[in-house]
């Protein structure tokens, strides 16, 4: 179970409700990388972010790899930051799994310097996956999860692997003061609610929880657990939280689904439930709020809203 029960309940006003970075793409209009851009180009992103009414950001290395800034770089995004109004309670890496087969080695180096750029940074939490970048087909549809990508082996040896490097990260976060917290994505170790658990409990770290990142597995063109039942297994080791839905639609006479993104009060996943359920069983972690398509930083915004007036709403949860 996650430790984070011990923490107080935040303020439904002040719980932190992240952006994440997702629709900020990671190059420039002039096709330079953001990477290596002046922080003033960061600070327009955050600006934008800021007026969208957030005062939390997750800098998602799809747009912004904090973990590869050097330290005076680092303090020029902090900076920019914190200019805009905009605390980092947390930091996401994306298709940077630790197991895999080409990059592993490099991953597990940049997952240990992503701690570290967490921690000067004064984010609580590093989210991780086990998810590989997007296969080719994945690359050339609308919604890359309609078509396969990379599958975690079905390996005891690579399972195990997973388990010491993802504890060897652990370690280190434990050193400097924060968490880690493992995404649950399709084909991977943590690709169904029940493998989930089981990969966190073989971890057995006190810093390392689930981000059930429900909307990952909802979304999928397959028959999938009903949301409800993922909530109650995984939540209680959740330490951090993407949240998104989508709309889902099956035919039991032709095994059809469809899916795709929807605000969250709209969808699949009922997230009045899931917050309460959370905070019962000692959530106190920050938010990420995420959309794909569109103007996903309007939706992830209005996302935002639905969640503080159900925090609002929900038994044991303080008002400012």
């Amino acid at each position: 179970m996650s430790d984070t029960a011990s923490r107080p309940v935040p303020a439904a006003e002040e719980w932190p409700i992240a952006a994440a970075m997702l629709q900020f793409p990671a190059s420039t209009p002039d096709g330079g990388p953001v990477q290596d851009s002046a922080p003033e180009v960061w600070g327009e992103a955050l600006r934008e972010v800021a007026a969208a009414g957030f005062r939390h950001v997750d800098p998602t290395d799809s747009w912004l790899r904090v973990a590869d800034l050097t330290e005076a770089r680092r303090e020029d995004f902090a900076r920019e930051a914190k200019q805009a109004g905009l605390a980092v309670p947390a930091v996401s890496t994306a298709r940077r799994s630790v197991i895999d087969p080409v990059h592993g080695t490099d991953n597990l180096a940049y997952g240990h310097r992503a701690v570290d750029a967490a921690a000067h940074l004064g984010a609580g939490v590093v989210s991780f996956g086990l998810f590989e970048a997007l296969a080719p087909a994945q690359r050339d549809v609308l919604w890359f999860w309609t078509a396969p990508g990379p599958r975690n082996p079905d390996d005891p040896e690579v399972w195990r692997l997973a388990v010491s490097r993802i504890r060897e990260l652990g370690e280190h976060a434990d050193s400097v003061g924060v968490d880690v917290t493992l995404e649950m994505y399709e084909d991977t170790y943590l690709g169904t609610a029940d493998q989930a658990v089981r990969f966190v409990e073989a971890v057995g770290h006190p810093r390392v929880g689930l981000n059930p990142d429900l909307g990952n597995l909802q979304r999928l063109h397959r028959p999938v657990e009903r949301a409800r039942a993922m909530v109650e297994k995984t939540l209680p080791y959740a330490n951090y939280w993407h949240v998104k839905n989508y709309f889902r639609s099956e035919d039991p006479a032709t095994g059809t689904v469809l899916t795709f993104p929807a605000p969250m009060e709209y969808g699949v996943i009922d997230y009045r439930h899931a917050v309460r359920y959370a905070i019962e069983h000692g959530f106190r972690g920050a938010f990420c709020v995420e959309h794909y398509g569109g103007d996903g930083l309007s939706v992830s915004a209005t996302n935002r809203d639905y969640l503080r007036r159900l925090l609002a709403q929900t038994p044991g949860v303080p008002r400012a």
